[in-house]
C-alpha cells in the first residue's frame, strides 16, 4: 500500500489535515450563523452600514464554507455536515440577541481572530506536506481576515 495519495501528498499527514479542515468548516458554520444573526437583529444609528456589512461578511463565509468543504473532498476526506459536529468543534462564541454596534463588530474581530489561528496552523500543515492547494486557499483567507480585522478596528475607534 502506497503512503502518497493521488495527489501525490503523504496519506497520514493530509488525514490530519482534513481533521482539521473539518474543524476549519465546523468554525466557519458558526461564524456564518452568527454574521446572520447581527445582520438580522443589528440595531441604532449604525444600522445601515452595519447591516450591509454583515450581510457581505456572512455570503463570504458561505462561499468559504463551500470551498473549504470541497477541499476535504479533494484530500478525500468527509466534511462535518451536522449541528451537533459543528458544535462539538466550535471554538468561536455563540451570539445571541446582539443589537449593540460595538459589540457586534467586537464579536466579528473575535470570531476572525479564531479562525486565524486555526488557519495559520492549517497553512503551515499544508506547506510542510507541500501541498499548495490548501495552502493557497489559506492564504486568501488569511489576507482578507487581517485587512477585515484591520478595518473593523478602525471601525471602532471613530
Amino acid at each position: 500500500m502506497s503512503t502518497i495519495n493521488q495527489l501525490g501528498l503523504p496519506q497520514k499527514q493530509t488525514a490530519e489535515l482534513v481533521e482539521k479542515l473539518n474543524i476549519l468548516l465546523a468554525n466557519y458554520q458558526v461564524y456564518y450563523q452568527n454574521a446572520r444573526a447581527l445582520h438580522w437583529n443589528i440595531k441604532g444609528k449604525r444600522f445601515f452600514d452595519l447591516h450591509l456589512k454583515f450581510e457581505e461578511f456572512y455570503n463570504d463565509a458561505q462561499l468559504k464554507v463551500d470551498e473549504i468543504a470541497e477541499r476535504i473532498l479533494t484530500l478525500g476526506g468527509t466534511p462535518l455536515h451536522t449541528f451537533s459536529d459543528y458544535l462539538a468543534h466550535n471554538k468561536l462564541p455563540i451570539v445571541k440577541n446582539i443589537t449593540v454596534d460595538d459589540e457586534a463588530v467586537q464579536l466579528i474581530i473575535t470570531s476572525f481572530t479564531e479562525l486565524l489561528k486555526l488557519e495559520r496552523v492549517i497553512l503551515n500543515d499544508a506547506a510542510e506536506i507541500g501541498d499548495e492547494g490548501t495552502n493557497g486557499i489559506m492564504s486568501s483567507f488569511i489576507a482578507l481576515q487581517e485587512k477585515n480585522i484591520w478595518m473593523l478596528s478602525a471601525f471602532l475607534q471613530a
